[in-house]
């Protein structure tokens, strides 16, 4: 099943903007590609939310949303405090099945991290990944704290038997620190998996058609982008040895 979720390591770690940069890079290569935002909160009624950003920078995506909510709060709490349904699982998993029959990736986006709780008996993300038995790229930030945060969600996946492919950074800052270099080395290290791939701050901003030119260039092939983590890692990370 052509089922991608993305995660992040929390909110605000760029997990919107990598999930454009995916749906752009599969575009360009010929594929056809729906966005699923399992519960958008803190978004009126009339704004658009993540998946029609995805859809505003990458272009010719079909986008779904299963609910919103207009607090920016956790999916299951801010249900609740609307008074309106939650999101299930089972649900999220149902549709992206269907979407799934019509296109050739769909890409899954959960709300903050991979245990946030959808509904009052604790689905999360991950259950509807179980569900689709689908693999799971996480987004994780590039500064302090993002080792033990990153290393917690692969663990969690592999745990539930779930396949993490990879961790993609979702902000590398223009004038990266030590800690962010340093990340560069130990995130494959404590984590087990790869990077693939480290989208520029202030992505977002681009315009669509420079969004979409370059997107590949922040992608590594198993997400059908053209970057060299080996050539990144030379450029950026500080040496091993001092």
């Amino acid at each position: 099943m052509p089922v991608l979720v993305m995660t992040g390591t929390n909110t605000e770690v760029g997990k919107t903007v990598v999930t454009a940069a995916v749906a752009a890079t599969a575009l360009a290569g010929g594929r056809s590609v729906a966005v699923l935002k399992a519960a958008q909160t803190g978004v009126g009624p009339n704004e658009p939310g993540d998946a029609a950003e995805v859809v505003r920078l990458a272009g010719a995506v079909t986008s779904g949303e299963l609910a919103r909510y207009p607090e920016p709060l956790a999916p299951a709490t801010a249900a609740r405090r609307a008074g309106r349904t939650p999101v299930h699982p089972h649900e999220i998993a149902e549709r992206a099945a269907k979407l799934a029959t019509e296109h050739d990736l769909v890409l899954v986006e959960g709300a903050g991290g991979l245990l946030v709780r959808f509904d009052a008996a604790g689905g999360t993300l991950a259950d509807a990944a179980e569900l689709l038995r689908a693999p799971v790229v996480v987004v994780a930030s590039a500064g302090l704290g993002t080792l033990n945060a990153t290393e917690l969600t692969v663990r969690e996946l592999r745990g539930r038997g779930l396949d993490p492919v990879g961790v993609v950074i979702g902000s590398w800052p223009a004038a990266p620190g030590l800690a962010e270099r340093c990340n560069l080395l130990d995130l494959p290290d404590v984590t087990g998996v790869p990077l693939l791939g480290a989208v520029p701050e202030g992505a977002g901003r681009l315009t669509p058609p420079a969004f979409r030119a370059v997107a590949p260039q922040w992608l590594a092939p198993r997400l059908d982008g053209v970057w060299d983590a080996e050539a990144f890692h030379t450029r950026e990370a500080p040496s091993r040895a001092r």
